[in-house]
């Protein structure tokens, strides 16, 4: 995937999981909003949800975002998360603006009370994947199937 497909891909409003390991050591996956920063994926986490109780003990997750449609690019980062709480209000405004629209977005921070914790994640040891080169082409084959 290419420098733009990757980009192209993390600035749509793209679906994403981000897993995180309880303290029994097994996994628990969420759906997540995210935004990109200039060298990060960037999510934000309330105060009190599980995922950040578990980041905080065990700061390992894994997080991936993908296209529910063709050419099905996604990307996927293993890494220890990065927690903060600088910038947490701009945060939380981008990334639900992103998702929800400038005035959908406002509100629905407006409505947050609970103060959160950024979850940064290094772009840098991203893995990414590109299917087009192996679907079948909708001129050649019409439209994919449903399955």
């Amino acid at each position: 995937m290419t420098t733009d497909d990757m980009r192209a891909l993390l600035e749509a409003a793209s679906a994403a999981v981000l897993t995180v390991y309880r303290a029994n050591g097994t996994a628990y996956l969420s759906p997540v909003w995210f935004h990109v920063r200039e060298d990060s994926i960037e999510l934000m986490i309330a105060d009190g949800d599980p995922k950040i109780e578990s980041l905080r003990r065990d700061p390992r997750c894994v997080f991936m975002a993908f296209e529910t449609s063709p050419p099905f690019r996604g990307l996927r980062i293993e890494s220890d998360a990065q927690l903060s709480v600088e910038g947490v209000a701009a945060a939380r405004l981008a990334i639900a603006s992103r998702y929800l629209g400038d005035a959908d977005g406002r509100r629905y921070v407006e409505q947050r009370t609970k103060p959160g914790t950024a979850v940064r994640l290094p772009l840098a040891v991203a893995r990414t994947w590109d299917l087009r080169a192996i679907l079948p082409s909708s001129e050649v084959h019409g439209s994919l199937p449903i399955l």
